[in-house]
C-alpha cells in the first residue's frame, strides 16, 4: 500500500523532532498542541491543518517548505520502491506447477523449503517393454 501524505509528515516531524533531541512535551509546549495530538500527528494517524503544521514547523525551527519536501520526497521514494517491486515478479512456473519439497496435500509447509515441480497425482501407466530378438551382426549387416 503507498504511503499517505500523513504518515510522510508525520514521519518527516518524527525524524526533525529526534535529530533536534527535542521531546514531544517540549515541541507539544512551544506549538501550543496537546502532546497526544502532537504524538498521533507524529505517527500518522492525524492529519493536521497548514497552521498546525506552520506551528510545529516553528517550534523544530525548520521550514514549511522543508518539512513538505521531504514528506513528497519520501513518497516518490515509496512508489518508485513499489513498482520496482511489481517489475521484479519471477517469470516461469505457475504456482499451481510448484510444489513444496515434502509436503502433503494438506496446508501448506514453511516457505523455507525449497519448490519443486509438481508430479502427477496419479502415475502414468508405461508400457512394459517387449522383449527383442537378437540377430547376429552379419545377418543384419547383410540384410542392408
Amino acid at each position: 500500500m503507498a504511503v499517505l501524505m500523513r504518515e510522510a509528515i508525520g514521519g518527516t516531524l518524527r525524524r526533525a523532532r529526534t535529530e533536534r533531541r527535542r521531546t514531544l512535551r517540549e515541541v507539544s509546549r512551544r506549538a501550543r498542541v496537546s502532546l497526544g495530538y502532537l504524538s498521533e500527528v507524529e505517527r500518522g494517524r492525524k492529519e493536521p491543518s497548514s497552521e498546525l503544521l506552520a506551528a510545529i514547523c516553528e517550534a523544530l525551527d525548520i521550514a514549511l517548505h522543508e518539512l513538505l519536501t521531504e514528506a513528497a520526497e519520501t513518497i516518490a521514494a515509496d512508489a518508485l520502491a513499489a513498482e520496482a517491486a511489481t517489475l521484479r515478479r519471477p517469470v516461469g512456473l505457475r504456482h499451481m506447477d510448484l510444489r513444496l519439497a515434502g509436503a502433503s496435500d494438506g496446508p501448506a509447509a514453511p516457505s523455507s523449503l525449497p519448490l519443486s515441480p509438481v508430479s502427477p497425482r496419479h502415475p502414468v501407466p508405461q508400457p512394459s517393454p517387449q522383449p527383442v530378438a537378437l540377430q547376429p551382426v552379419g545377418a543384419v549387416c547383410a540384410a542392408a
